[in-house]
């Protein structure tokens, strides 16, 4: 890009994770974040909705209008919602600027998987596969040639990233996933509603979605990726992996929780286990292997784009227990989606994310 800085838009940016991406952003010394759209909140300035970021922004949001926006930056950055996206996407592209998706709109591989979870035909099914799945510790080298990428979600994020190691190196049986993940009422984004109300969600915990989250497609998805590439060609079977996933909503502002449950192949040392874990994310500078499970909390992660990891042996049942913690709105979304831009863009992968979590 050369000494020039990069403009960019934020669309959605009047939600959490537009805000998070106005906040990390601007941080970055080759980037400057020129247009914001909210259609609820046009004509109000960025500091009305985020008074954190005064002296910091001084944009004022805009009805969202495509064409206007892409006259004027390099890159666009969606944090609009799910069904909305696929139209400003497609626009991007076909004025061939890159764009970076933090809906579920291009996550998902096949049109028929989207349209069954989301409820929405996918208007644009050719531009899935021109999607790179936005998780740079697995698909590095793909988000570098792409001009899309599909931030993931953060529930996925924590799965996938906990789970890939066992599965790279077939340590666990397939089918015998389960995973159990608590978020913070953030992941459910900034619009009033009533379940997340403070009186409901205070000095409580629930369950939702259960076995209909969907998230639940995307972790499979990815999860299969892993067992396609690391399997004998011969081994390679059609049949999808099928987890076993639960969400629950905790009374916190933001951060997520995972634990996944596996069987064994056959018995391993705890040592042999970290070895795994040590040997799949080395130099890899957003992952932190930690060998002592209570301190993975998402306590410790908050605000940075780091993600935590335990693997624990319960040789009792022949399982093996990872535990993952991630800040939502940065690993889960904003950071990811800045990390990925540093690598289509070229720039050094960890810029403007290396600032640690903020404790307590």
């Amino acid at each position: 890009m050369g000494t020039s800085r990069l403009k960019t838009a934020v669309l959605g940016a009047s939600g959490y994770t537009g805000g998070e991406l106005l906040r990390l952003l601007s941080g970055h010394p080759h980037v400057t974040v020129t247009t914001v759209t909210g259609d609820k909140s046009a004509g109000l300035p960025v500091t009305s909705l985020f008074p954190h970021l005064d002296a910091v922004h001084a944009l004022v949001l805009e009805p969202l209008n495509i064409d206007r926006v892409l006259k004027k930056v390099d890159l666009v950055f969606s944090a609009l919602p799910h069904t909305t996206a696929m139209e400003p996407v497609a626009k991007c592209l076909q004025a061939k600027i890159p764009v970076i998706d933090l809906s579920a709109d291009y996550r998902l591989r096949q049109a028929e998987t989207y349209e069954h979870w989301y409820g929405t035909p996918h208007t644009h099914p050719a531009l899935i596969k021109k999607a790179a799945y936005g998780l740079p510790e697995l698909h590095r080298t793909t988000i570098r040639r792409t001009r899309l990428v599909a931030v993931p979600g953060c529930y996925p994020t924590a799965a996938i990233l906990q789970l890939a190691p066992l599965l790279a190196h077939q340590v666990i049986k397939p089918t015998s996933i389960v995973i159990d993940a608590k978020s913070g009422a953030s992941g459910a984004g900034r619009s009033p509603a009533l379940p997340y109300h403070f009186p409901e969600t205070h000095d409580s915990i629930t369950a939702y979605k259960i076995g209909r989250h969907r998230h639940t497609p995307e972790i499979e998805q990815e999860l299969d990726l892993i067992v396609a590439k690391n399997s004998a060609p011969r081994k390679r079977k059609a049949a999808r992996i099928n987890v076993a996933f639960t969400p629950h909503l905790i009374p916190m502002n933001r951060g997520i929780l995972s634990t996944a449950y596996a069987v064994l192949r056959k018995p391993m040392t705890s040592d042999d286990l970290n070895h795994v874990y040590a040997k799949f994310y080395k130099n890899e500078r957003f992952i932190r292997i930690r060998e002592e499970p209570t301190t993975i909390s998402p306590l410790h992660v908050r605000g940075s784009n780091f993600c935590d990891i335990c693997a624990v042996i319960d040789h009792r049942t022949n399982h093996v227990v990872t535990v993952a913690a991630l800040d939502n709105l940065v690993k889960g979304a904003a950071g990811q989606a800045i990390q990925s831009m540093n690598l289509m863009m070229g720039f050094p992968e960890e810029t403007a994310l290396t600032t640690p979590g903020v404790f307590p």
